[in-house]
């Protein structure tokens, strides 16, 4: 069955197998979502950040920028 499958069918049959074989990647994959309860002000502010990235078209602040305006620079961060 895996020689019929197709190059990107391997890919996702190959990531199955590694979560369901590595302990880390299995918790990781059967962890709830969020396990204590969300306030009201954290859920106005995933509210807003979620308003602010629909406003700028889907797009984030790049890596680079953010280095640039608050940290290390980009060879730092490596």
């Amino acid at each position: 069955m895996i020689d019929r499958l197709a190059p990107e069918q391997l890919s996702a049959v190959r990531r199955l197998l590694e979560v369901m074989l590595d302990p880390v990647s299995r918790k990781l994959a059967t962890a709830p979502m969020e396990d204590e309860p969300i306030s009201e002000e954290e859920q106005r502010a995933v509210e807003a950040s979620k308003a602010w990235f629909e406003k700028n078209g889907g797009k984030g602040i790049p890596h680079e920028q953010i280095l640039a305006e608050f940290g290390p620079q980009t060879d730092d961060s490596r």
